[in-house]
């Protein structure tokens, strides 16, 4: 294993180990027994078929949102408007559902995949746009249509929907959220709820899996990768060898858009099935933004960045059992993160991991 490897591989798993330890001295400080937490909080998340379920219906938009993330970053990009891009996903996978009801399910679905995508990649695009071609921070730009996003939908919701009517009924349940969608647009399905004794695991999983395969394949394989990178490491340089830095840019954005507002849909159609107004930009934006980092965005450790993050969510609830609060884990997973986010830091107390390789009169290459 090369040094690079090495410290690739070491930097996200010492970030976990210290964000453990740092839960534990919590819980020490506050009186609780730390052995007797964790264990509890396994115990609830792998002692039964339906809390593993929801363990692998959590991954499915976190795995999304993270590869979202993970395609703006490798074009240079920080794209923090997640949340609002698969909240569009969401709300407008939902809107088609309610008003096509008697749409076949084998065209639902792939309808309202297509629909909550392209809505994800539309409020990508302004940000996109305005990088692309006047330099403004991507940064403050998503971070703001977060909100835009949010209060447009709540607008909707209030004002656009309760008037809207479908074969002589309307598709509001209450003034705050809309009916359940039909069977032909569910993402769950009869088997894997009978599977997984009636969790809310559904196709999301599937979908992410097949959707990290198509990331990898982008990567290492396609044109349209290879020029995303080479823009994100330099654009300058990328403009020099024929690259439009602008058009790639643009691009890299777009697909970052579309797999956030696909997570929204499996979240949507998935986990809830309906649409309801928020309070506060959705969650999974910036899990997923979390599961990106500690995955060091590559596809095979933000699926494991995902489990990770849904063991800890699903098995939370379980450590009040010994009455820890299950607040601790957000603590925990707040100081994965940290130790991800200085791995510089961690990058300087392992210089002595120089493994390299040696030719064959024993010298070093």
């Amino acid at each position: 294993m090369t040094h690079f490897n090495l410290k690739k591989t070491l930097v996200p798993l010492i970030a976990v180990l210290f964000g453990f330890l740092l839960g534990a001295v919590i819980m020490l400080a506050f009186g609780y027994n730390p052995l007797w937490g964790y264990e509890d909080l396994l115990s609830a998340a792998f002692g039964s078929a339906k809390s593993i379920g929801e363990i692998f219906r959590s991954m499915g938009p976190l795995i999304l949102t993270a590869l979202s993330f993970a395609v703006a970053s490798r074009a240079g990009l920080f794209n923090i408007g997640m949340s609002g891009q698969a909240l569009a996903g969401w709300l407008a996978a939902v809107w088609f559902a309610l008003t096509h009801p008697d749409l076949p399910r084998l065209l639902m679905i792939p309808a309202v995949i297509l629909i909550g995508m392209l809505a994800g990649a539309i409020i990508a695009m302004i940000p996109g746009l305005l990088k692309a071609f006047f330099g403004t921070s991507e940064v403050i730009v998503t971070i703001m249509m977060n909100y835009v996003v949010l209060f447009i939908s709540t607008h909707i919701v209030h004002n656009v929907w309760d008037k809207l009517k479908v074969g002589g009924k309307t598709i509001m349940q209450s003034k705050d959220s809309t009916t359940t969608v039909g069977s032909n647009a569910t993402f769950r399905t009869d088997f894997l709820s009978q599977l997984t004794d009636n969790s809310r695991l559904n196709i999301g999983i599937f979908i992410a899996i097949i959707a990290l395969l198509v990331f990898m394949m982008l990567f290492k394989w396609t044109t349209l990768g290879f020029e995303i990178r080479a823009v994100g490491l330099n654009p300058h340089a990328s403009e020099y060898a024929g690259i439009s830095a602008k058009r790639t840019v643009l691009t890299a954005m777009l697909i970052s858009g579309a797999l956030a507002g696909l997570g929204g849909v499996c979240e949507g159609l998935g986990t809830f099935q309906n649409f309801f107004v928020q309070t506060t930009s959705l969650p999974i934006g910036f899990d997923g933004m979390a599961v990106a980092l500690l995955g060091q965005s590559s596809a095979i450790g933000i699926f494991f960045a995902a489990a990770l993050f849904s063991v800890l969510k699903v098995g939370a609830p379980g450590m009040t059992v010994t009455g820890i609060p299950s607040e601790i884990v957000s603590v925990v997973i707040a100081a994965i993160i940290f130790f991800v986010g200085i791995k510089f830091v961690i990058d300087q107390v392992l210089p002595e991991f120089q493994f390299k390789k040696k030719d064959v009169n024993g010298g070093q290459v």
